[in-house]
């Protein structure tokens, strides 16, 4: 059973999502804005995070730069504003996922669902697994990137994206390949939301000194033999 932390303004979303989410299997905590919910965070971290953008005293958007600094925590964002610009900023500060008002009880507890499939895969690997190529190294016990042995923080899904490009260099991965092996089965994911969460690791990498991600215009990405010179 996972824990999830629901933060939003709105009490009746909460009821709603609560219900969604304890029926599928999940202990639920509320949070009513982005002040509260980094109180309750800082209490205890919770398995994932659904968290509403347009909120009183601290917006989604600021919450989940300051939780950010510290924390790889899922996160996903609700809006009521269904903006593209929104939507982008969300997935490019560190969200792994963005679901427009109103939506779906049951689309959001799939997504939930996805998210934290992609955080403990039903096939463990084997003790020693791991990726490498240059100085860039994935820890997939630990769930832990590492550039020239410095340690990395990245989203759940930024670090599958970079394992499944890790996983073969050099090849080409078309964007609905990524979807499919990084997302697993969630169909929700548009290859949009992979071009944000792609330049976010982008520039994480470039922040550490690699930039090991190419675009092969019209088709996808790939990771360049040699990550680094």
């Amino acid at each position: 059973m996972s824990e999830i932390l629901v933060v939003d303004d709105d009490g009746h979303i909460r009821e709603v999502v609560r219900f969604a989410l304890e029926r599928a299997g999940h202990h639920v905590r509320e949070a009513a804005d982005g002040r509260a919910a980094l109180q309750a965070f800082g209490q205890r971290a919770p398995d994932l995070i659904v968290l509403d953008i347009v909120m009183p005293e601290a917006d989604g958007l600021t919450t989940c730069r300051e939780l950010r600094k510290h924390s790889r925590v899922p996160i996903i964002f609700l809006s009521s504003r269904d903006d593209e610009l929104d939507r982008v900023l969300g997935l490019e500060l560190g969200g792994d996922d963005y679901i427009s008002k109103p939506f779906s009880p049951r689309e959001l507890v799939a997504r939930v669902s996805a998210v934290l499939r992609r955080l403990h895969p039903d096939a463990a690997p084997a003790p020693d697994a791991g990726l490498e190529c240059g100085g860039l190294r994935l820890d997939l016990i630990r769930h832990r990137c590492y550039v020239r042995d410095h340690e990395l923080v990245l989203t759940v899904t930024e670090f599958e994206l970079l394992r499944v490009l890790l996983s073969a260099p050099g090849r080409v991965f078309e964007r609905a390949q990524l979807i499919s092996q990084a997302y697993g089965d969630d169909h929700h994911v548009t290859e949009r939301t992979v071009d944000s969460h792609v330049r976010r690791l982008r520039k994480k990498l470039a922040d550490a000194g690699l930039d090991p991600i190419e675009t092969v215009y019209g088709i996808g990405y790939r990771l360049r033999e040699a990550a680094l010179p």
